[in-house]
């Protein structure tokens, strides 16, 4: 069956909403801080008229407070000078007790949590209790009888949408397919390899790049150099086919459950001999993960044999468990690991 070229993935279109506002500051100068105490409470002193979005606003500054339980306190209002209720202002503002570096105070810097409507019914916003008294007296952004204040003003002023520079799917590495495609192809290889009674077409610089033992084989001083074609005397057809596969693809091919132990057994032999790391540790996990009575003696003595210490010990702990040793001596697999590896026997003796 004729398979259809799979389109290729268009970049996705993106755009954004842009929120545009009209901001500006203003500081306002309390000169002669003392002689304003006294005026009563909930009188102010308008001051500090400025222009901003297109409009005129001004600071409310109340010296005793603006309501009766605020007598200690200084109160500080923004104020939208002139408007009515179809012409309302919506604003955020902030208002800060400046220090003597002119920079904000946090501790007196107030900022409203959300936007406001400034009209004529409703024109002034700001904090009842600003700073009381007694703490502006003994701080130190009382200098000379003389303190300022910042008014920061941000209007809203359009929302939009631009469109944005397309957000681009990549999708996933797929080179592991493609030479895995080139492998099964046998496309342009140089190299061929007699495993019993079956041939493999190969690449000598793929092999190279993913084993030293193949690279000094195929490209180093070995006779194997200039041979074009390789005989392997001592694994399997079918374990130095999964070989070659993982070399391409940096995975195992599937496999049937009830042969994936013993192919990886094998396979863990290979991997050893053509000192391939990964795919050594990769066999020692499946064979952890498949330790049985029948099958732990051949893999400890494979894990002795091979420098493998978390196969050996994963086995060393299933032998220690209650009636397995007893089931697992009853199995010819045990004969094996006696006759190789008996000093692994007397570290299992050993094992409290």
């Amino acid at each position: 069956m004729e398979r259809r070229p799979r389109p290729s993935a268009s970049p996705l279109s993106a755009s954004a909403i842009v929120a545009h506002a009209d901001s500006g500051s203003h500081i306002l100068k309390i000169d002669g801080n003392s002689r304003t105490k006294g005026l009563g409470n909930g009188k102010f002193i308008k001051f500090g008229k400025f222009d901003e979005g297109g409009h005129r606003w001004c600071v409310m500054y109340y010296p005793d407070g603006n309501v009766s339980d605020t007598t200690d306190c200084i109160s500080i209002y923004l104020r939208l000078e002139h408007g009515d209720d179809a012409n309302e202002v919506k604003a955020q503002y902030r208002l800060s007790l400046l220090g003597q570096d002119m920079q904000p105070v946090p501790a007196y810097s107030f900022q409203s949590n959300q936007i406001r409507t400034f009209s004529s019914k409703d024109r002034s916003w700001g904090y009842t209790k600003f700073i009381k008294w007694k703490d502006l007296e003994e701080s130190l952004h009382l200098r000379d009888d003389v303190f300022s204040i910042r008014c920061d003003v941000t209007m809203p002023k359009e929302i939009i949408t631009e469109p944005t520079a397309p957000a681009i799917a990549v999708p996933l590495s797929d080179i592991t397919k493609h030479l895995g495609q080139v492998l099964l192809s046998g496309d342009a290889a140089d190299v061929t390899f007699d495993v019993g009674r079956e041939t493999f077409a190969a690449h000598r610089c793929i092999l190279a790049a993913r084993s030293p033992v193949f690279k000094e084989e195929l490209l180093g001083s070995m006779k194997e150099k200039e041979a074009d074609c390789v005989k392997i005397e001592d694994v399997e057809a079918k374990v130095f086919k999964a070989l070659l596969h993982f070399s391409y693809t940096d995975s195992l091919p599937e496999m049937d459950k009830d042969e994936t132990a013993a192919v990886a057994q094998h396979l863990l032999v290979a991997a050893d001999k053509y000192n391939m790391d990964r795919l050594k540790l990769i066999c020692e996990d499946k064979l952890c993960s498949r330790i049985c009575s029948s099958t732990v003696g051949t893999t400890l003595a494979l894990a002795e044999q091979h420098g493998c210490g978390a196969l050996k010990e994963a086995c060393l702990n299933f032998l220690v468990a209650p009636g397995n040793l007893k089931a697992a001596r009853a199995c010819q697999g045990f004969d094996h690991l006696t006759r190789s590896c008996p000093c692994v026997l007397e570290e299992l003796a050993a094992t409290p």
